[in-house]
């Protein structure tokens, strides 16, 4: 890899936080500096390719939409109590 020096400036705020980054990391300045660029660099590119949108499996059901299968037998045991309590009230 070749090493080209230049010149930037910077404003105080940004070169304090890179000075401060590059001491919390145990790293050079100019390597913290070179990830930095890199990272914003890289986020700056546009995908090149879309992932697929997700699809969902539709598969035919013999119950109805917001049915839960696995709440019938306890609305079979509430229609049990249900009818027995009634029948009790009306004897």
């Amino acid at each position: 890899m070749s090493l080209m020096r230049t010149t930037v400036s910077l404003d105080d705020d940004l070169m304090e936080k890179l000075k401060e980054l590059a001491q919390r990391k145990h790293v050079s300045l100019r390597q913290i500096m070179n990830e930095t660029l890199r990272r914003g660099l890289t986020s700056q590119t546009p995908r090149a390719t879309r992932s697929k949108p997700y699809r969902v499996a539709t598969f035919s059901s013999p119950f109805r939409s917001g049915v839960d299968p696995m709440r019938l037998n306890p609305m079979v045991d509430e229609l049990e109590v249900a009818h027995a309590t009634a029948r009790n009230h009306q004897e």
